[in-house]
């Protein structure tokens, strides 16, 4: 239960008390601020402006992967000596009537499957090396000019895409790198604002509303991409994902602040309540972080262990499902847009959902922060582990197999309560740079994912295809275990300023700090 004194969600609080005491308190005060009103308040018109700001962010990552069906001649690569490229699944036959013809496709090219899938990782490679430096930035600095500009440039190099396409396949793979480059100061951003921004029993709801934006931009561009190749041919789409970048920036520059402190049409309500529910370890962190005590710290451990085994069939399904129903399951265009878009409309629901339900758990203290955390993350990768082992048996059936994948996708959202915002737990003034590490980490498996998809299915086969699920399930399955052994939701000792644990050393209410 409580104690009398009292905490925030950000004091670092004794063994004893750490997993029962509720989440909001204020520093030094008896009872929890006020809430003020959710409805139509900066905080979560914050959150609104993020969701479309990550959905833009996701239509410039996926774009690629359904155009590169419209932009290669020929998706099957020539044989090697040793296998032959075999048709396992039946084709159907198109009726006239369905067979249409754009006035202009764009050029097309001679893109074997590596080479493809070289290309749907060079946005990763980009994408790793601003992680860290973005997180770290965005904590000292304020994360919105960093969000706002990642977002922009990656906008405005993806006008590029068809010009840099016809020059090579290298200079197409330099260009999406520089779009990684750009937007990988994002999520780190994102981090380091909320840290400022959302109160301790609003995270969850607020974090994961908004980082969800990534599987309704997946959703929408997929289908979207698909229409525009048909219709206007494959240059366009970059064309559109670009220009709604450059739209959303403007919006995002004219009605964000980096915190409550600085926007101009906060209420004063809404503005102490989320100050004094945060407390002091909400604000920026100085010049210096604790990396010693970071690289030592066994649940920042799990956190990039856990999210690097989630990613790697996240990245595995956003780059390689098109392929996958283009090669194997042969559905055309327009059906493969839409039916691989299908997984990231319930990956979407279930992710805010889980957020509701993990702040209600906190808000009734029915579990603590630790065992959400891990619960949400076990259930959002082990159910979704096991439909993607039966998508390796589903054969030639497509509606099985895109029932599968749905299923797979939409419970995997579950964990976005879980692992995916842990590090604002363990952590608050340093999580745009935990975020950035994690992330970092995290964007790994985008680099390997779709290279071993290639190798493993250059023959196009159902075996291997079945090879590419049945890795995925495993490394997700290890995430889970990982993040149930070492994964924690107190507060680190490292993360707590020096003030606060001169305060802490002073009261009688606190005997420590949290462990790992």
């Amino acid at each position: 239960m409580a104690t009398s004194g009292g905490y925030s969600i950000n004091t670092a609080q004794g063994d004893e008390s750490d997993e029962n005491t509720p989440l909001l308190k204020a520093n030094g005060l008896q009872t929890a601020p006020k809430a003020a009103p959710q409805c139509c308040s900066v905080r979560c018109n914050l959150a609104i402006l993020m969701f479309f700001g990550f959905a833009v962010v996701y239509g410039l990552r996926v774009n690629l992967s359904v155009a590169m069906v419209a932009m290669v001649n020929n998706t099957n690569p020539q044989p090697s000596e040793n296998h032959t490229v075999s048709q396992e699944c039946p084709a159907p036959t198109p009726s006239p009537g369905n067979v249409t013809q754009s006035p202009d496709e764009g050029h097309r090219f001679a893109w074997d499957s590596e080479t493809q899938g070289m290309l749907l990782g060079a946005f990763f490679f980009g994408y790793l090396l601003t992680q860290i430096p973005g997180g770290y930035l965005a904590g000292r600095f304020g994360g919105s000019v960093f969000l706002g500009v990642g977002v922009l440039g990656t906008a405005a190099l993806t006008l590029l895409t068809p010009l840099a396409a016809d020059m090579g396949a290298s200079w197409l793979f330099a260009l999406r790198a520089l779009e990684g480059f750009g937007e990988g100061v994002t999520f780190p951003a994102m981090m380091a604002m909320w840290a400022r921004w959302a109160p301790p029993l609003e995270r969850s709801r607020l974090m994961t509303f908004s980082g969800s934006g990534a599987n309704f931009g997946a959703f929408v561009a997929l289908p979207l991409t698909g229409f525009i190749c048909h219709a206007l041919g494959w240059p366009a789409v970059f064309y559109c994902c670009g220009g709604a970048g450059c739209v959303w920036a403007f919006f995002w520059f004219l009605m964000v602040s980096d915190d409550p402190q600085t926007h101009p049409r906060i209420s004063e309500r809404e503005k102490d309540y989320i100050t004094k529910s945060i407390g002091s370890e909400g604000g920026a962190h100085g010049w210096s972080v604790p990396l010693g005590p970071m690289v030592l710290s066994v649940p920042l451990w799990a956190i990039i262990v856990s999210q690097m085994c989630a990613n790697w069939s996240y990245y595995t399904l956003l780059t390689s499902l098109p392929t996958y129903m283009d090669t194997v399951l042969h559905f055309d265009l327009r059906q493969n847009s839409f039916l691989s878009a299908l997984p990231y409309l319930g990956g979407w629901l279930f992710s805010v959902l889980s957020g509701v339900v993990a702040d209600f758990l906190l808000e009734r203290e029915l579990l603590s922060t630790t065992a959400v955390r891990k619960s949400f993350t076990v259930i959002g990768l082990l159910l979704p582990a096991a439909l993607l082992v039966a998508v390796g048996f589903t054969g030639c059936s497509g509606m099985l197999a895109v029932l599968c994948l749905t299923l797979s996708s939409t419970l995997g959202g579950i964990s976005a309560a879980g692992v995916f915002v842990n590090q604002i737990d363990i952590a608050p003034r340093y999580a745009g740079m935990l975020l950035g590490i994690t992330n970092t980490f995290g964007t790994i498996p985008g680099v390997l994912a779709p290279i071993a998809v290639g190798h493993l299915t250059k023959d196009h086969t159902l075996l291997g295809w079945r090879n590419v699920f049945f890795v995925s399930a495993a490394v997700s399955a290890s995430g889970a275990l990982v993040f149930t052994l070492f994964g924690s939701g107190k507060i680190q000792s490292w993360a707590v300023s020096a003030d606060k644990q001169d305060e802490q050393e002073e009261s009688p209410c606190s005997a420590g700090v949290g462990e790992p």
